[in-house]
């Protein structure tokens, strides 16, 4: 995986480019050569594997919201976490979010899930782990993946004051242990997913939050609502 032949971001080429030089980076590309070599279905598609990084620059960066692995349905992955592409249908952990912000801020839920506009005004929709197979959830989990976007959050975490992570899920809060909460808001909720929002992702206000931190650091505030 050698970084002249990937598209990345250059804010981020050169804080984590180097990354995906070591040995566990080569060994993942090479899994994933294999895969697709015997017919498996990937996703997201290549080109948008770091497109959170492509659409979030290092410097743009205000608020994180980790995610586990990408969507393993056809058409929904496009490499930003929770996010689907336009025309898919909204899945139902992007639908409790919404109903979040909708209880938290005032906001109408959206028609769509497509989260890009959040990510050009600074949230950093991370996943672990950047590739799935398709119609197997977690199929890529310890291939590699959760080494690089530790090593974006530790370099955030690092060179960034002030920012805001959201952990929802246990999975995402073991991966934000890393963040110095002296100098970053961490916020804390269970996932989004039916299956636990409703012990206390509903009504974490976590929006509303994170705004009230941007304000206090006289940075522009999240516009949550998304356009038709």
């Amino acid at each position: 995986m050698a970084t002249d032949t990937i598209k990345l971001e250059p804010s981020w080429k050169s804080r984590v480019g180097d990354y995906l030089l070591r040995p566990e980076m080569r060994a993942l590309a090479e899994f994933l050569r294999s895969e697709k070599a015997q017919g498996k279905r990937i996703y997201p598609p290549g080109p948008q594997i770091f497109a959170a990084l492509d659409a979030t620059p290092f410097d743009a960066t205000n608020v994180v919201i980790l995610g586990q692995d990408p969507y393993h349905g056809p058409g929904q992955a496009h490499g930003l976490c929770f996010s689907v592409a336009p025309g898919v249908d909204v899945p139902p952990s992007l639908l409790n979010i919404f109903k979040e912000i909708e209880r938290d801020l005032g906001l109408p839920r959206p028609k769509h899930g497509y989260l890009m506009p959040w990510a050009q005004q600074g949230v950093l929709l991370l996943n672990a782990v950047l590739t799935v197979e398709a119609g197997r959830a977690g199929a890529h989990q310890g291939k590699g993946w959760e080494g690089f976007t530790d090593h974006i959050v530790e370099t955030l975490d690092r060179e960034r004051e002030g920012l805001v992570f959201m952990l929802w899920g246990s999975y995402a809060q073991a991966k934000g242990k890393i963040i110095d909460t002296r100098r970053h808001c961490v916020l804390r909720a269970p996932h989004p997913s039916p299956l636990s929002a409703h012990r206390g992702f509903i009504g974490c206000g976590h929006f509303s939050a994170a705004n009230r931190w941007l304000q206090g650091r006289q940075r522009a505030l999240i516009d949550w609502s998304l356009p038709a």
